[in-house]
């Protein structure tokens, strides 16, 4: 389907019929809009699905914000259903949890995820929808995007029983591997963070917050989640002899400094890159993303990860909320837009 004609500004937008969308557009660096377009007829094998909620994945959709993809990623940036191109006029996200209004006969009605850009309506075969878990609410639901990529980050990092493990990095991606590796049998955690505001939602999710000054080395796998080139240095600081520190973190067009020096080399580190959009080769003959996603949501079944949902806002009021979020992208957790 295409929404890339007949814009409206934010402020503009009034009622909208079943015969029209209104999605969230990033029209140039640092700005956006809400545009309202047609809205196709869904074909025998699509859907069309009404969004109660989609959420704001901070890190990735500030750099698309602010025109951060370098040219090199274009292709390989692009989500399922964006439209238009980096860096912008581009419609782009991936987690909306919505309502399927008309359909198959055995999709209709069912409440579904979908790696769906903020938009209100939409369009799409059928098998790119994922039936929700009775036991997740709706909000929890937002988090199986980042859960999907903590769960390959964790198949990637292949922590072991009984591991001395560092998360650097206190945000959703960050916390939710936490959280994840923290339930193997005798594994250790510390969790990271410059912010000491963040204390109390580890705490929520069982686990322990310090300061890079107080983090113990000597860590069999490091995790790095913070987005932040100071991050990477202590996680390269406290990892132990031979040991792996994963790169969960993306950082756009932005060239990173890592001090490959010192004693880098003498204790034989890995540094390892870990990115969603591939399943892991080791176990990719098994595995396809949609069984991956299919698991963080069931996952999602426990209620201690509601301790990641963070801010709420009006769909109508994305692109001002846009603009907020992009301009601190460490600070608040999962943010839910909602479209009542």
């Amino acid at each position: 389907m295409s929404c890339s004609s007949a814009t409206l500004a934010a402020e503009a937008v009034t009622d909208v019929t079943a015969s029209e969308c209104r999605a969230f557009w990033v029209t140039a660096p640092g700005r956006s809009e809400i545009r309202t377009v047609p809205l196709p007829e869904s074909e025998p094998d699509q859907a069309l699905v009404r969004t109660r909620l989609s959420a704001i994945s901070r890190g990735t959709e500030s750099l698309v914000f602010h025109g951060h993809v370098p040219q090199s990623q274009y292709q390989a940036m692009r989500c399922p259903f964006q439209e238009g191109d980096f860096p912008g006029p581009v419609k782009y996200g991936y987690i909306s949890v919505g309502d399927v209004e008309r359909g198959a006969a055995d999709w209709a009605g069912r409440r579904v995820f979908c790696l769906y850009p903020h938009q209100d309506l939409y369009v799409v075969p059928v098998d790119a929808l994922l039936p929700i878990p009775d036991a997740v609410p709706d909000e929890r639901a937002a988090l199986a995007a980042n859960l999907e990529t903590a769960i390959n980050g964790l198949w990637d990092g292949a922590p072991g029983i009984g591991d001395q493990v560092a998360v650097v990095g206190a945000g959703v991606v960050g916390l939710l591997a936490a959280t994840l590796v923290a339930r193997i049998p005798g594994v250790a955690v510390q969790v990271i963070d410059i912010d000491p505001t963040k204390a109390e939602v580890c705490d929520r999710l069982g686990l322990a917050l310090t300061s890079p000054d107080g983090a113990s080395d000597g860590a069999d796998l490091v995790i790095h989640a913070s987005g932040s080139p100071d991050g990477l240095d202590t996680a390269l600081g406290i990892a132990g002899m031979e040991a792996t520190v994963l790169e969960l973190s993306w950082y756009g067009d932005k060239s990173v400094s890592v001090r490959l020096g010192a004693d880098f080399h003498a204790r034989r580190l890995t540094l390892k890159s870990s990115q969603v959009g591939r399943v892991p080769s080791q176990r990719r003959s098994r595995w396809t993303s949609r069984r991956r996603l299919a698991l963080a949501l069931d996952l999602l079944t426990d209620p201690v990860f509601d301790a990641l949902i963070g801010g709420h806002s009006a769909f109508a009021d994305l692109p001002a909320t846009m603009a907020r979020l992009a301009a601190d992208p460490a600070g608040e957790l999962c943010h839910i837009v909602r479209y009542d």
